[in-house]
């Protein structure tokens, strides 16, 4: 090449510039190349075929990933170093547990629009909330303070599952698991699944919680739930003050059942007085369920589904918890 001229036919070097005529030295070609300068160069340049990678449109990603990482690492640990007899084989009990992962899941999903960053995404754009009010604040106090109070409203929402009657009906699914182990964590009942994901919602979208923050605070909490139940593992039981944190147990003693509510963190139960950090009867000894549902057909998936339907008549009760 000879020489490169400025035109409408070479959009990376026109725009009026005069013509440059490159000396035959490729030394001089190459120096020159280097010198011209242009606010167009840009267009010479190739469409990138792989842009920027947005975390946040991996969200359900990486909430999957995380589940399925730190339940693989539980179970394993609970088959290695058992703490208690098993009232129910697995093979009784993880079919249901794990099925109604696979349909909370799909509920979500189809009957939700967006996902929890998502509504994060749109309380910024549409500057809703309390922390986009305050004005602008660093990034961290922001994450900090939103994964605070998110915890709080979680913390708030368990407290109303169990001391609403209707809303007890769905919560106690969970509760009626008569073994406890990584799977009941995620043993909940798809009508309280999609009331929590709407408190959810409305608790971001009133704190004005960043997508960074919810992004944050969501796999954390659901690594935090598995780990609560985690029976096999003593020095993880024994924490002392981390106990509500490192272990829920279920036990059927309606005064322990309305305890340690806290979703990552334990500091709720500490300042509501609902903490406790060991059964009565020891994570040996201690009857895990309700008395009410004690039989292992309520274990299958019909019946797991259908029981806010049925009687209980040893329902647990927020006064019960009280009276102790």
């Amino acid at each position: 090449m000879h020489g490169l001229r400025g035109g409408p036919e070479t959009p990376g070097f026109g725009h009026g510039q005069e013509d440059f005529e490159l000396p035959e030295s490729g030394l001089h070609k190459a120096g020159l190349i280097r010198a011209i300068t242009t606010l167009d160069w840009s267009l010479c340049k190739p469409d990138p075929t792989i842009g920027p990678v947005n975390a946040l449109s991996y969200e359900p990603t990486i909430r999957l990933g995380a589940f399925v990482a730190v339940f693989v690492l539980l179970a394993a640990g609970e088959a290695l170093i058992p703490r208690r007899n098993r009232a129910v084989a697995r093979r009784w009990r993880w079919p249901t547990n794990i099925t109604l992962v696979v349909l909370n899941t799909v509920l979500v999903r189809t009957a939700l629009p967006v996902t929890a960053v998502g509504m994060a995404v749109i309380a910024e754009q549409w500057g809703w909330g309390l922390l986009h009010a305050v004005g602008p604040l660093p990034t961290l106090l922001t994450v900090c303070v939103a994964v605070f109070l998110l915890d709080l409203a979680i913390y708030l929402q368990h407290v109303l599952f169990h001391a609403v009657p209707v809303l007890w009906r769905l919560h106690r699914m969970h509760h009626a698991d008569i073994d406890v182990d990584v799977t009941t964590g995620s043993r909940f009942h798809p009508g309280e699944i999609f009331l929590s994901m709407l408190v959810k919602f409305a608790s971001i979208s009133a704190l004005g919680a960043s997508p960074l923050a919810v992004l944050w605070f969501l796999p954390s909490g659901l690594i935090a739930e598995e780990r609560r139940y985690l029976d096999s593992l003593t020095p993880m039981a024994q924490l002392g003050a981390l106990g509500a944190v490192a272990a829920r147990p279920l036990p059927a003693v309606p005064v322990e059942t309305n305890t340690n509510f806290g979703f990552t963190f334990p500091w709720w139960d500490y300042l509501c007085g609902t903490y406790r950090a060991q059964p009565t009867a020891g994570h040996e000894a201690m009857t895990v369920g309700l008395i009410s549902f004690r039989d292992p057909k309520y274990l299958r998936l019909d019946k797991t589904l259908l029981q806010p339907l049925f009687d209980d008549h040893g329902r647990s009760s927020m006064t019960d918890r009280r009276a102790a």
